[in-house]
C-alpha cells in the first residue's frame, strides 16, 4: 500500500530520547527481541476489526482484545488529534510493549493506490523510514517518571492477515481501487520507536506517551490509567497468610 494509506495506524506510541527508571525498562541484549515484537504488534493491531480494535478504542474497553502470552500490547489511537485517555486492566506478570511512534507499510498490488507492481522490502522500509525520521516532540512516562534511551526498532519482515472490515478500508476509500479484502499480505515491515516494561505490580499505574510529525499534521497523546490485578496464585497466597 502506499505509505499515505498506511499512516492511519502507524503512530501508536513514543518516542526518542526519554527513558524509565532501568529497574522498569527491560533491556534485550539480542534486538531481534524488538524486531520479532514489533512485528507482532502489527500483526495483532491489523487482525482485529476496527469495531472491535484497540487502536479505535477511546476510553479502554478494548484493550483486552487479542491479547494472549506472556506481553501485553498497548495502543496508539486509530486519529491523530486530541489526548486520548484509556482505563483497562491488566493480568499481574504480562511485560508490557508498545510503539511511541511507528509506521507499517504493507506490499499489496492493485489495492489501494499500489500499482500492479510488487512494491521490495528497501522500498518500504523507506517509505515508514520517512514518517519516522519526521517524528518530533516523543516523550512517555511511567507513574510520573520519564522513559529515555528508547530503541528505534526495524521489524523484521513478516505477513499481516487482514479481515474483511479491516482498518485500511476507510483510509483508502478515497482511492480508485478503495476496497482492501480479507487475506494475506507479504512482506510487510515496520519502523518505529519501542518500550518494553517489566510486569507492573498489582496496583494502578499511569503510562503516557506523546509523539508529533509537523510535515503530517499529525499529533499523538495518549495515556493508559492501568489496574494492575493480581493472579488467582496471590489470593492463594493472601489466604495462607490469614
Amino acid at each position: 500500500m502506499t505509505t499515505n494509506a498506511q499512516r492511519f495506524a502507524m503512530a501508536a506510541a513514543v518516542g526518542l530520547g526519554l527513558m524509565a527508571p532501568m529497574h522498569q525498562v527491560l533491556a534485550d541484549s539480542d534486538s531481534d527481541t524488538y524486531r520479532n515484537l514489533s512485528a507482532e504488534w502489527w500483526q495483532w493491531a491489523l487482525s482485529i476489526p476496527p469495531s472491535s480494535n484497540p487502536l479505535a478504542d477511546a476510553i479502554g474497553e478494548k484493550c483486552m482484545v487479542g491479547q494472549h502470552g506472556s506481553v501485553w500490547f498497548l495502543a496508539g489511537a486509530f486519529n491523530s488529534g486530541g489526548p486520548t485517555v484509556r482505563s483497562c486492566s491488566v493480568p499481574k506478570g504480562k511485560a508490557l510493549f508498545f510503539p511511541i511512534v511507528n509506521s507499517v507499510n504493507v506490499d499489496t498490488p492493485n489495492i489501494c493506490g499500489q500499482g500492479s507492481a510488487h512494491a521490495s522490502v528497501d522500498d518500504l522500509r523507506a517509505g515508514a523510514a520517512a514518517f519516522i525520521d519526521g517524528a518530533t516532540k516523543l516523550s512517555a512516562e511511567v507513574d510520573g517518571k520519564p522513559i529515555r534511551n528508547l530503541r528505534r526498532v526495524k521489524s523484521k519482515v513478516f505477513a499481516v492477515a487482514l479481515p474483511e472490515d479491516n482498518l485500511f478500508d476507510a483510509p483508502c476509500s478515497g482511492q480508485k481501487d478503495p476496497n482492501v479484502p480479507a487475506g494475506v499480505f507479504a512482506p510487510a515491515i515496520d519502523d518505529g520507536y519501542y518500550v518494553r516494561l517489566k510486569p507492573l505490580k498489582a496496583e494502578t499505574h499511569t503510562v503516557h506517551f506523546h509523539a508529533e510529525n509537523p510535515s503530517q499534521s499529525f499529533v499523538l497523546d495518549v495515556t493508559y490509567n492501568l489496574t494492575v490485578v493480581p493472579g488467582m496464585d496471590d489470593a492463594d497466597d493472601e489466604d495462607d497468610q490469614e
